[in-house]
């Protein structure tokens, strides 16, 4: 990075990218009840605290600045590039924003945001028409609002690990797991039969290999 330029302390920056994350996820969740709330309310202290070690404080590489100094001297520990730390970790000397790490994450985070957008116009018109969600990404996953929330914080764990993430992340994933069994319970009483025959034939989170090839509704 330039060194006429401050690595951290860019805070407005930090509201900024934090803010438009944030007002994504709201803008497609619309949480309604207490713990829609909660979720929502973990998954923005997530991101928050993301862009804050991203731009504002490095809180990881303050803690872990002895070990990485005497690992790996030629690494300037409080450097915006030493944020990318999977590089580091590997011992590889290269541009972290080409590292694979880094390449994988805007898979999974431009990933996440598709399978989002995608999702909530199905829902949306099936809410609307009151009919169960079974086309588009539906029709290989239950949930891929869900899986696509956690798409976007496993791409950015890939892309700027942190300490405070790295144990936000799993709780985060079984607090989205635990909303889901709910929905779940709530979309069956509504559906009864159609939804037990639609829940057999779709998984909850990871499509299976052949759904990717045929398509379609259960």
């Amino acid at each position: 990075m330039n060194g006429d330029l401050p690595a951290y302390g860019l805070w407005l920056l930090v509201a900024v990218n934090a803010g438009i994350f944030i007002l994504f996820a709201f803008s497609f969740f619309k949480p309604k009840t207490a713990r829609d709330w909660r979720t929502l309310g973990a998954f923005s202290a997530f991101i928050v605290a993301l862009f804050v070690e991203m731009y504002g404080f490095p809180l990881t590489l303050y803690l872990l600045a002895g070990w990485l100094g005497t690992r790996f001297p030629a690494l300037d520990p409080m450097s915006h590039d030493a944020g990318h730390l999977w590089p580091a970790i590997f011992g590889w000397s290269m541009d972290p924003h080409w590292s694979p790490f880094h390449l994988l994450s805007f898979v999974f985070i431009g990933g996440g945001f598709i399978l989002i957008a995608t999702a909530w116009r199905v829902l949306h018109e099936a809410q609307r028409e009151g009919r169960l969600a079974t086309t588009g990404p539906y029709a290989r996953l239950r949930h891929p609002q869900y899986a696509g929330f956690a798409l976007i914080m496993i791409g950015f764990f890939l892309q700027w690990p942190t300490l405070v993430t790295g144990l936000m992340l799993p709780v985060l994933l079984v607090m989205y797991w635990r909303l889901a069994k709910r929905e779940e319970r709530e979309v069956e009483a509504a559906f009864g039969e159609a939804y037990r025959h639609y829940a057999r034939s779709v998984p909850a989170f990871l499509p299976r290999l052949g759904s990717l090839s045929t398509g379609g509704a259960p």
